[in-house]
């Protein structure tokens, strides 16, 4: 299976976005990584359904929409009409996580779920089977540009003997301080989706950074 490099546009020069949404197309990069914040569930604001729509008529990636809101299941139909093709929410902001993933499938995306560096995995243990894809926070959502949290990488180990154990077929996805340092040993764990913000807009060379993140990955 080949597996993903997903640049986050939240990195990126909005002033140019129609350039800097070509460069991804250009790239070797698999899917587009959009983190939709509503300044409650984290404390920042990031960009909604509009701007999504506008990176959707311009890209030729998936889109790989990440929410970081509170009550996402309201939104789910319009982030599809908007051009999502991934659409993960948090567990940390849901009760009844099992109706909202089968509603994201129902819409015809692919559910995933993403989970803070401090939080449990319990809380996938039946529903892993649902899911297409798991977003491991690799730094406190809510801002670009942090420093990697160590101990995600045991998380990561553990996540995937979760998915085996399962029979689960979810991707794992690694959200927050990838880059040449991190990415080996995130890998290595069993990472197969690898999202990059900093590392990839901030660089000189940014489709140079792509290409380096899925030779790591082994593409």
């Amino acid at each position: 299976m080949k597996k993903i490099v997903a640049p986050s546009i939240l990195a990126s020069n909005f002033g140019k976005l129609d350039e800097e949404i070509e460069m991804i197309n250009r790239s070797e990069a698999g899917w587009i990584h959009c983190d939709i914040m509503d300044g409650n569930f984290v404390p920042n604001i990031s960009f909604g359904i509009p701007v999504l729509k506008a990176v959707k008529e311009v890209s030729k990636k998936p889109l790989d929409v990440h929410l970081m809101i509170e009550k996402p299941s309201r939104y789910i139909q319009a982030f599809k009409d908007a051009g999502a093709d991934n659409l993960t929410v948090h567990l940390e902001a849901l009760v009844h996580l099992d109706r909202v993933i089968h509603a994201i499938r129902e819409a015809g995306m692919r559910p995933g779920v993403a989970v803070n560096p401090s939080s449990s995995l319990d809380g996938l243990a039946y529903i892993l089977p649902e899911l297409e894809q798991v977003c491991l926070m690799t730094v406190n959502p809510g801002f670009g540009g942090q420093k990697f949290i160590p101990y995600s990488i045991q998380k990561v180990r553990d996540l995937k003997e979760m998915i085996e154990r399962t029979g689960s077929s979810a991707l794992i996805e690694i959200d927050g301080g990838v880059d040449h340092n991190t990415a080996p040993a995130l890998v290595e764990a069993g990472a197969d989706v690898l999202v990059a913000g900093s590392y990839v807009f901030k660089a000189d060379n940014p489709e140079k950074n792509i290409a380096k993140l899925n030779q790591l990955l082994g593409n």
